[in-house]
């Protein structure tokens, strides 16, 4: 009886193996391939006992030659149809890896950000790269070691029941003893292979964290630390891999001293029976060398079993993402507003990252077409989570996001999103050019709207002194640029694309005064007849906003002009005092005497 444990595990394996449904002409050559192979290697040894029989002791020279050439012509045959199998299951095989790679990257890319934010990003790495590879190996070696030894593991007991039924059953005797070692193994085995892929996930996920913030690294000079870590994890990684070699080995070693033990007590029994002439030498030979080769087939699919535990732990976790649903569900009918006009409005709005804290505790907010709308609060309060309900990153557990009075999940996802520009608060680039990175995602920019964008952007001046202008080269995640300038160029990737939504997360955050001013009075003309949602700390960013909504504690507490709010002396005119320091009551007298 198969335990729970091992059900599940073939129900993973069986589909994986549906993977491989689309390449079933190929995967039927190559078992075709694997069963002629298996068939021609198991025939010799009969010829073997005829040679036996019939020339060494009946001295026929002519079924000698016949014979000899017959041996050779079997391996050839079986080598050929050997180089059939492995090359058409090697092409199988790496297809399905292709597949199964791609489908879990795009399922990854998908995925809500809870999920994503829930492990660090080198797990999916590792999942992505190590699981899937190996995964390559438990459909390609196994799949041949399983059909071939399989194949010849039957060939061959059938060959040993002819021969002689009574030999064969004392065969089968050490039988069970070796099937019981290789299943209580087999369990151990897959707990090992899953640790082993957890560690070496591990020891991606440190060396990804630490060199994806190298400056915080050396600014700190914990180079010594992180280099401890990870050398701390590959030790961890190194000792589960040895402990794997360790029970593998002993899985084989003890099924071949069985098999080997079973063997010298039936060359015993059988010479007994020559002996008294109730078997033919060439019987007997025959007999040892099917036993023999059986020691192949068992050693071969004892591995199998453990590979097929290990690796299966590689598909668990390949499988676990795939499976994970995601929290922001595509319409089965979606709508399509081409173009829309901008309208944002909150209805009675709740949301939680877990079920324990309420980020937005119900929202009743509404932004008309073209209005620009800052978006102020204290750390905590939920401003960039209103940001992300728009972007539709997240779905409220309560509540509804309307955009022109249509539910935002009815939306086509792609066609609403590419109606939306973005300036984050950390402005990550892609490695590529300064074009390609204005131009990311916009399929049809011209040179004319690179331009246009660089230039709302306040970074036009910059790039026609670069000797390659807008074909230079940017590092990995805009290293090459200094910080105001990959704002910029953030900028310019918003803009670029005529969005009918602005969304700017402490967009000018990274700015000098100057080129803050600057590029403040370009974002004024940006967002004509645009909708705007300004997410600031810096509240003298945003005095000329249509409207300031103040967010406390997930809710809306105050909303109006720059000068309204500081009249009322609410929660606004408190974080205008804190965000202004000591010039804060002359900035407040000098706003009221200007009004």
């Amino acid at each position: 009886m198969f335990s729970l444990k091992d059900k599940k595990a073939w129900s993973s394996y069986i589909r994986l193996l549906s993977y491989c449904k689309p390449y079933k002409i190929r995967l039927a050559a190559a078992l075709a391939c694997m069963i002629l192979s298996s068939v021609f290697g198991i025939i010799p040894p009969w010829l073997i006992k005829n040679i036996v029989d019939d020339v060494l002791i009946n001295k026929e020279a002519s079924t000698l030659n016949l014979l000899a050439i017959g041996i050779i012509t079997l391996y050839i045959l079986k080598a050929l149809f050997g180089y059939g199998h492995m090359y058409l299951m090697t092409w199988v095989g790496q297809k399905v890896v292709i597949d199964i790679r791609l489908e879990l990257y795009d399922h990854t890319q998908r995925l809500s950000l809870a999920k994503l934010y829930s492990k660090r990003s080198g797990e999916f790495l590792s999942r992505i790269t190590n699981d899937v590879a190996v995964l390559q190996n438990i459909l390609a070696s196994v799949v041949v070691d399983f059909v071939v030894q399989g194949c010849t593991f039957i060939g061959i007991i059938c060959f040993l029941l002819f021969i002689n039924w009574k030999l064969t059953l004392i065969t089968f005797i050490v039988t069970p003893l070796a099937v019981l070692v290789i299943d209580k193994a087999s369990s151990k085995l897959r707990e090992v292979g899953g640790t082993i892929q957890e560690k070496l996930a591990m020891v991606a996920a440190i060396a990804q964290e630490a060199l994806s913030s190298i400056r915080i690294v050396r600014a700190f000079v914990t180079e010594d630390k992180e280099y401890a870590r990870f050398e701390y994890e590959s030790n961890k990684h190194f000792k589960a891999v040895m402990k794997g070699t360790q029970v593998r080995g002993l899985l084989e070693g003890t099924v071949e001293v069985i098999l080997i033990s079973a063997l010298a007590f039936i060359l015993w029994f059988g010479g007994r029976d020559v002996i008294n002439g109730k078997l033919t030498a060439g019987a007997l030979l025959a007999f040892l060398t099917y036993i023999g080769l059986l020691v192949q087939p068992i050693r071969v699919l004892s591995r199998v079993i453990s590979t097929i535990q290990q690796g299966v732990a590689s598909a668990d976790r390949v499988f676990e993402i795939l499976d994970e649903k995601n929290e922001v569900p595509l319409p089965e009918n979606p709508l399509t507003l081409t173009p829309m006009s901008g309208q944002i409005s909150f209805k009675d709005v709740w949301f939680a990252y877990n079920d324990k804290a309420w980020v937005l505790k119900g929202l009743d907010f509404e932004i008309e077409r073209g209005q620009k709308v800052a978006v102020v609060g204290s750390t905590g309060a939920g401003k960039s989570t209103l940001a992300d309900l728009v972007m539709r990153f997240y779905d409220p557990q309560k509540g509804t996001v309307l955009i022109d009075g249509t539910d935002i999940k009815q939306l086509e996802l792609k066609s609403y999103r590419r109606q939306i520009g973005v300036v984050p608060q950390d402005p990550v680039l892609m490695k590529g050019t300064l074009a390609y990175n204005i131009g990311y995602g916009y399929e049809g920019v011209t040179d004319e709207d690179l331009v246009r964008a660089a230039e709302t952007a306040g970074i036009l001046s910059f790039i026609r002194t670069l000797p390659d202008g807008f074909d230079t080269a940017v590092g990995e995640r805009g290293v090459t640029l200094s910080g105001g300038q990959r704002q910029r160029i953030a900028i310019a990737r918003a803009v670029v694309r005529d969005p009918r939504i602005l969304i700017m997360d402490e967009a000018t955050s990274s700015l000098d005064a100057l080129v803050e001013q600057q590029v403040q009075d370009a974002m004024r003309k940006a967002m004509l007849g645009r909708t705007s949602i300004i997410i600031a700390h810096r509240l003298s960013t945003i005095r000329d906003a249509d409207r300031i909504a103040v967010l406390s504690g997930g809710k809306l507490v105050e909303q109006g002009t720059h000068d309204e709010l500081i009249s009322i002396k609410g929660h606004y005119f408190k974080l205008f005092l804190a965000s202004n320091g000591s010039h804060g009551e002359e900035n407040v007298k000098t706003t009221a005497q200007l009004s």
